[in-house]
């Protein structure tokens, strides 16, 4: 699974064509089966994404310092490099898992 994410994060439109595929199935799996309106799906959705991109975001992440490569002009403390696709594959997929269970033990049939 690792590897497939590796090389899915490599293109920036397969990225987004993944990112937007499962989205959308977890959002019409939220629609259909708990009875939640598309708006409150999608919302519900961009709520969870956000939130858990900015927790998933430290991970794995590596200082200028600690890889050794300080680009000349930039904070040292900043990251060498982010892996921003791959962290979005992996907040999409997580993301999808807490909508569904979200969706399937709160009442939320007023979205």
């Amino acid at each position: 699974m690792i590897k497939l994410v590796k090389s899915v994060a490599g293109s920036f439109w397969m990225t987004s064509a993944v990112v937007l595929a499962v989205s959308a199935v977890a959002v019409t799996i939220v629609v259909s089966a708990f009875g939640l309106k598309v708006s409150g799906g999608v919302a519900l959705y961009f709520i969870i994404w956000w939130t858990l991109l900015f927790a998933v975001l430290p991970f794995g992440v590596r200082s200028q310092v600690e890889a050794g490569e300080i680009v000349h002009g930039t904070e040292p403390g900043a990251p060498a490099a982010p892996a921003l696709r791959e962290k979005a594959i992996w907040t999409t997929f997580v993301s999808s898992a807490v909508l569904v269970f979200t969706a399937g033990v709160l009442p939320l049939s007023g979205l």
